[in-house]
């Protein structure tokens, strides 16, 4: 299957020893002033100047602050003109509840980096609205893994491929595809379907993780996208990992795999099961908007960088 491929978002510049890098909390609360010495820790061991939100810490039951408060914090390093970068502290829940309030023009002002995963797929979306790539990645106060950190220096330092082959996934479909990344965390791409938010994957390797979801509900999801029409036109599907997502309940046993079999036989795409993106420790940052090809039966996936 082929169609019109759709270009490749602008990339925000790399970021250089010395970058001014946002630490910012739009979703769920942190564990405390650990993750944040953590976080601020791992930003200068990056060579960045970690700058830390004003509201990280003030908690707000499972949100890291009112919503007001974390957009203040959001659209302030978005308005600093001398911020490079915006790297969220951690996911949970929260973030599109921020969308309708969000300035896009601090974005295209000057286009700034973000990273994160999970529940920062929704301002990955925003990002993407804007025509901007973004960096689905580990989160700042993660415990950044070898691995880890290797992908997310070759992803926003160096602009270098920083996805490759993935030796424990599974080709559900052979074939190559080439297309522009999308998507991210699998419930927040299906709780954006009919916003102005929403996803589309015509032209676009569709990519998914998810984390705490019982199958049918994970059926669930790609069905309501595929009855919403958003993967007309898609060109090639990555299955990250499906983190405590168990194939038992009362009703019966269906694995995630056969649910992911079943969408890239419905859409007879090209399809890799098991790469290193999600919720786990060895991760894969990927620019979602940029330029990417998929081999399924290599098991590889590789991001090609815009040379402007």
């Amino acid at each position: 299957m082929s169609h019109r491929i759709a270009p490749a978002l602008v990339c925000p510049p790399a970021l250089a020893p010395g970058a001014r890098v946002a630490l910012v909390a739009p979703a769920g609360p942190l564990s405390g002033s650990d993750d944040v010495a953590r976080a601020e820790s791992t930003a200068r061991r990056l060579g960045w100047e970690p700058v830390v939100g004003r509201h990280v810490l003030d908690g707000g039951g499972y949100f890291a602050a009112t919503d007001a408060d974390r957009l203040a914090d959001l659209e302030a390093a978005l308005a600093d003109r001398t911020i490079d970068a915006v790297w969220c502290l951690r996911g949970g829940y929260g973030t599109m509840r921020l969308l309708p309030a969000l300035d896009l023009s601090l974005r295209r002002a000057r286009p700034r980096s973000l990273i994160g995963f999970s529940d920062i797929t929704a301002l990955h979306a925003a990002w993407q609205s804007a025509g901007f790539t973004s960096f689905h990645g580990p989160v700042a106060r993660a415990e950044l893994t070898a691995f880890s950190e290797d992908s997310l220096r070759r992803a926003v330092m160096q602009h270098a491929d920083s996805a490759g082959h993935a030796p424990g996934a599974i080709p559900l479909r052979g074939g190559r595809a080439e297309g522009r990344l999308a998507g991210g965390n699998l419930a927040l791409v299906a709780a954006l379907a009919g916003t102005p938010w929403a996803l589309s994957f015509r032209g676009a390797i569709a990519v998914f993780e998810d984390i705490g979801e019982a199958t049918y509900r994970i059926d669930r999801l790609f069905m309501q996208l595929r009855l919403a029409g958003a993967f007309d036109g898609c060109e090639g599907l990555v299955f990250g990992d499906f983190t405590d997502c168990p194939d038992t309940s009362p009703d019966g046993t269906r694995s995630v795999q056969t649910i992911a079999q079943e969408l890239a036989d419905a859409i007879g795409v090209p399809a890799l099961f098991g790469v290193p993106i999600g919720h786990i420790a060895d991760q894969w940052t990927v620019p979602l908007g940029a330029m990417a090809t998929l081999d399924a039966d290599a098991c590889a996936l590789h991001v090609h960088f815009d040379p402007r």
